[in-house]
């Protein structure tokens, strides 16, 4: 089970840490990430980190922006979001594990129910 926290409204160029906790069994075999959806669209891949933290990857558009941390003792996902655009407003969901197919990552088992982030101007 997967739930996040952290979301809420921030203003435009302002910071958000997302969490994302894990109950019920151990992440730490796990290839997690972030992904976020604004009603109407589809749900789109924000960033992952591999098992131990050693790699992480970033979708073009929060590239430099975002940082995704775990820390595998606690069971625990986070996701730092720095200087926030109007365009980051969604609902934004954690993933385990998640799979690359090319250039498209999806999450394929768990999922939390989200947690809204609103970037006001």
């Amino acid at each position: 089970l997967l739930e996040e926290s952290g979301g809420g409204t921030v203003q435009v160029g302002g910071s958000l840490r997302l969490s994302c906790a894990a109950s019920g069994r151990s992440i730490d075999s796990y290839r997690m990430g972030w992904f976020r959806q604004v009603p109407g669209k589809e749900r789109e891949f924000v960033a992952a980190i591999s098992w131990n933290g050693g790699s992480s990857y970033y979708a073009d558009s929060v590239k430099g922006r975002f940082t995704i941390s775990r820390d595998n003792a606690n069971n625990t996902l986070d996701l730092q979001m720095n200087t926030l655009q109007s365009d980051d407003t969604a609902v934004y969901y954690c993933a385990a594990p998640v799979v690359r197919y090319g250039t498209t990552w999806r999450g394929v088992e768990y999922w939390g129910k989200g947690t809204l982030v609103t970037v006001s101007s």
